[in-house]
């Protein structure tokens, strides 16, 4: 019961994934903890259960037997079957609490944990050798770390006490005090650029960028290592101009260590669903192969900094 105690005495916060052995999140070998939270609502999103802080419950239709033993143990009767047997669930009147998934034979799954730093840290090192080996460590990603500045301080706060090098991965919307806070206990800030042309990028995410911009300049000033992040999505965002406003942007950074490319997927598409929620861009596809080239180039051609896809 003490353990307990002493781990419910720390910050807390919603934890969706721990994933082992990331190759794409910084250098190495890493675990990426994603965190529940985002200030952004972009369109394209790929981790649409991530932008609430609360835990939420994920139904797979195709998983599930209509068994109904999540409408026996539910203790709100939120769920139902129609009679062609379709799940239906009342999710504004659901809180989270993970009693029908439980139950559940894997149609239904709780997406978020109540973690605290100490938790999150112990995971973590369970694969310190690859890290040692790979140049690897640790990342934080989301929804966005900076939702809950917090916890995300005394989490890398505790990564770096435990030797481990620390990326972020934030949209920087965010006060500048709070990125400020983690540049000590940060080894190298992943820092999204979603769209360079403010209306848009309003239009795409819910917010302006000269937030984002100004708190990438001040960090750079201060010497941190970027790496500029940059989803592309066709027909939103894949213009002549935005290619050469991020060159633009990197080439007047002095700290920024590469570009990547992030080309639009549409996995988020079944995600979304299986939150209830309408995905905004369902029928966009993948690029092709040959398009993706094309951005890198067209981007690399304006700036020394190197290109390559995420």
């Amino acid at each position: 019961m003490k353990e307990r105690i002493d781990i419910m005495s720390e910050l807390t916060h919603i934890i969706f994934n721990i994933q082992r052995f990331s190759v794409n999140d910084g250098p190495g070998i890493r675990t990426t903890v994603f965190m529940k939270g985002c200030m952004l609502n972009c369109l394209w999103c790929h981790n649409p259960e991530s932008k609430s802080p609360r835990p939420q419950l994920m139904l797979t239709p195709r998983q599930c037997i209509g068994c109904g033993e999540c409408v026996r143990v539910c203790p709100k009767a939120l769920h139902s079957f129609t009679e062609d047997g379709v799940h239906l669930i009342d999710r504004g009147s659901c809180t989270g609490c993970g009693t029908c998934a439980q139950e559940c034979v894997g149609a239904l799954e709780l997406c978020g944990k109540e973690m605290a730093a100490d938790e999150i840290i112990k995971e973590v090192m369970k694969d310190l050798p690859f890290y040692k080996n790979s140049g690897g460590g640790m990342t934080v990603s989301g929804g966005d770390p900076l939702f809950d500045p917090a916890f995300t301080l005394e989490l890398v706060k505790k990564a770096k006490e435990a030797g481990l090098h620390v990326c972020i991965e934030t949209s920087g919307f965010s006060k500048w005090e709070n990125v400020e806070a983690l540049i000590p206990c940060v080894d190298l800030f992943l820092w999204d650029v979603k769209e360079t042309d403010s209306a848009r990028h309003k239009e795409y995410t819910g917010v302006p960028n000269e937030l984002i911009l100004d708190n990438l300049r001040r960090l750079d000033a201060a010497g941190a290592k970027t790496v500029l992040r940059c989803p592309v999505i066709p027909g939103y965002n894949d213009r002549s101009e935005h290619f050469a406003a991020i060159a633009a942007l990197a080439e007047s950074l002095s700290h920024v260590q590469e570009i990547n490319v992030e080309p639009y997927h549409p996995l988020g598409q079944s995600k979304s669903e299986a939150i209830g929620k309408e995905y905004a861009l369902a029928g966009l596809a993948f690029p092709k192969e040959e398009v993706v080239k094309e951005w890198i180039a067209e981007i690399q051609n304006n700036t020394r900094v190197p290109v390559k896809k995420a």
